[in-house]
């Protein structure tokens, strides 16, 4: 038999389980189904010193755990799976994980986002001890350091500035000798001083894996194939994010980069809506995401008291049904 609720919030990120504890304390009764990823992000992070109410910060980890248990308190259920479908079209909702199925009046989608990262398997064994994909999150540790960021675009040179603020030294990195960056964004970070091109490049290694810490990095020359070795205290990636937002591709509308589109937390689809990195394509913290976790949650909580009340028609198929592509363009006939 499927499992019938109110609520059911995919993903369990700052986004996903801030919704939660909201809906919980609503009396919603909500379902998480956590993702491979559960935590999201912050559970491959270290010190986390920019959430309020830890003066002391606290690790990555070990905050997600906190926000789960507070959930978990409150009476939020869970499912320790991945979603595998999803089915919008009408309502309940449907979602299907490898071992259960899912019919729900309401969705928050709170799926998250995924940094793209250069592939080097040092690259993966130093994240969070030297290397970051968030200058915003971690450039205060790496005062007085030597930095190198990978990009390219309006990102990286936006926290190539921004590291100036604290390392000595920032060395951009980047595969071509033209940029996707803005000509101001470019301007601004060819002039400030503490920055430094290296063109036709890429990052060929990060040292040391042997001493859990950024020691340094060997860059290729892409023209020449040249091999050089340099210090470093810390390397960010600024090559781009992907919203895990391909489930729901042809269903809900989204933009050109796969982010789903709101109005506020709201989708193209009533009664569904979307929280924290997968609709946000500027901030990706996860105070901001949690933020939206909240009003997604206030706004489900609103829309099944619409709902109980007989002002939103029940176990309905919208008009779109038979036209996914107008959902998607977020068409409501």
């Amino acid at each position: 038999m499927p499992i019938r609720k109110k609520l059911t919030i995919l993903g369990s990120g700052a986004a996903g389980l801030t919704a939660a504890i909201y809906a919980a304390r609503a009396n919603l009764e909500p379902l998480v189904i956590q993702g491979l990823q559960a935590g999201g992000q912050l559970t491959i992070t270290t010190d986390v010193e920019n959430f309020p109410g830890f003066p002391n910060g606290i690790l990555g980890p070990q905050l997600m755990e906190e926000m789960h248990k507070q959930a978990e308190r409150f009476g939020t259920q869970f499912i320790y799976d991945n979603a595998e479908s999803v089915d919008l079209t009408k309502t309940p909702f449907v979602i299907k994980t490898s071992g259960e199925e899912v019919h729900s009046d309401t969705v928050i989608i709170g799926t998250g986002a995924q940094a793209k990262w250069l592939g080097l398997d040092s690259e993966q064994k130093l994240m969070g001890r030297g290397v970051s994909a968030c200058a915003t999150c971690d450039g205060f540790f790496f005062r007085d350091k030597i930095v190198f960021i990978v990009g390219g675009g309006d990102t990286a040179m936006e926290e190539a500035v921004f590291l100036t603020r604290f390392a000595t030294s920032v060395t951009l990195v980047h595969r071509r000798d033209t940029f996707r960056a803005s000509k101001i964004m470019v301007d601004r970070a060819m002039k400030n001083p503490k920055i430094k091109m290296c063109l036709n490049s890429t990052i060929d290694e990060i040292f040391d894996v042997s001493k859990n810490e950024v020691t340094g990095v060997r860059i290729r020359n892409l023209q020449t194939g040249e091999l050089s070795e340099h210090p470093a205290d810390g390397v960010f990636i600024a090559i781009g994010h992907h919203p895990n937002s391909d489930l729901f591709k042809g269903q809900i509308k989204m933009n050109e980069n796969g982010y789903i589109e709101t109005d506020g937390v709201k989708t193209s689809i009533p009664g569904v809506f979307a929280a924290g990195d997968v609709q946000d394509e500027i901030y990706k913290q996860a105070v901001t995401a949690a933020g939206t976790g909240c009003a997604a949650a206030l706004e489900a909580q609103w829309y099944l008291e619409k709902l109980e009340a007989g002002l939103i028609p029940s176990n309905s198929e919208p008009a779109n049904k038979a036209n996914p592509q107008k959902a998607a363009a977020g068409v409501h006939e």
